[in-house]
């Protein structure tokens, strides 16, 4: 993580313990337990085989999971989302947003309690819900066996959104949320789903308007070597590391330096200045 990287989140994690008068003082910087997080995800490693130079394992496992109980990376996630589309000259807040799911394989760790069949896929694993602004940034991320069907899923998931963003209005989404819940979504929480079917009579791949943002921000994810495959005993752990790396994409976007531009001058500016 780089000096300006580190300058962005430092203020918007929770002050020690020991600031409040409830604690020690911290043993470990919480730039190595940030770093190490971040280790993990980027290069799925296990927890355990954390390098010597890093703090401990349990300790940097530790915070991950009282930064993800407490809300404190979902906070993280949103603001620096917000400063994301404040620069590239949005409003702070979407009010349309894209959604679907991803099938990845489960690693033994995972009990049968939260994984599934996609017959679909023909995938034993997880499911993981993603909603996105027509940017690709994450809003809400939930993993769920890979039996559940989008359509079930997608209550849970409308009902979040509403709760955590109630500005939204619009969802887009493809054919499988089609049907009654277009209806629901609308009675209940008073948001437009909208589904971008596939053009009849097309073979191959191809791209369609809305549904390619949200399938790029799961690429997005995919680089992160940890999310090649579902490892984590609990749903909640994977949707906390997903969204670490939806924190290093936009942290790495908001401190990425201009491209130089070559000084090197082009036939036409040649032409020009003669």
């Amino acid at each position: 993580m780089t000096d300006a990287e580190w300058a962005l989140l430092e203020p918007l994690l929770p002050p020690p313990a020991c600031e409040t008068g409830r604690g020690r003082p911290e043993k470990w910087h919480r730039r190595d337990i940030v770093d190490g997080i971040r280790y993990v995800v980027d290069n799925g490693i296990k927890w355990r085989a954390m390098p010597a130079d890093y703090p401990p394992w349990r300790t940097i496992y530790g915070f991950a999971r009282r930064w993800a109980a407490t809300g404190v990376i979902s906070l993280i996630r949103d603001h620096l989302r917000r400063a994301v589309r404040l620069s590239s000259g949005k409003p702070p807040q979407a009010v349309a947003v894209v959604v679907d799911s991803q099938s990845v394989k489960a690693s033994e760790t995972v009990g049968k309690d939260s994984r599934g069949y996609d017959g679909a896929k023909k995938i034993n694993g997880r499911k993981r819900h993603l909603v996105v602004d027509t940017r690709g940034l994450v809003l809400l991320v939930m993993v769920t066996p890979a039996d559940i069907q989008d359509r079930d899923a997608a209550k849970e998931i409308l009902f979040r959104l509403h709760l955590m963003h109630p500005e939204i209005a619009t969802v887009w989404a493809d054919s499988a949320y089609a049907g009654q819940l277009v209806t629901w979504a609308k009675d209940r929480v008073n948001i437009t789903l909208k589904t971008v079917r596939r053009p009849p009579n097309t073979t191959g791949f191809i791209v369609l308007p809305r549904r390619w943002v949200v399938e790029r921000s799961l690429s997005w994810i995919m680089r992160a070597r940890r999310h090649c495959r579902d490892h984590e005993r609990l749903p909640q752990v994977s949707e906390s590391l997903i969204t670490w790396a939806s924190i290093t994409l936009m942290t790495r976007r908001l401190t990425r330096k201009p491209a130089r531009r070559s000084s090197r001058a082009t036939p036409a500016a040649m032409a020009t200045a003669a």
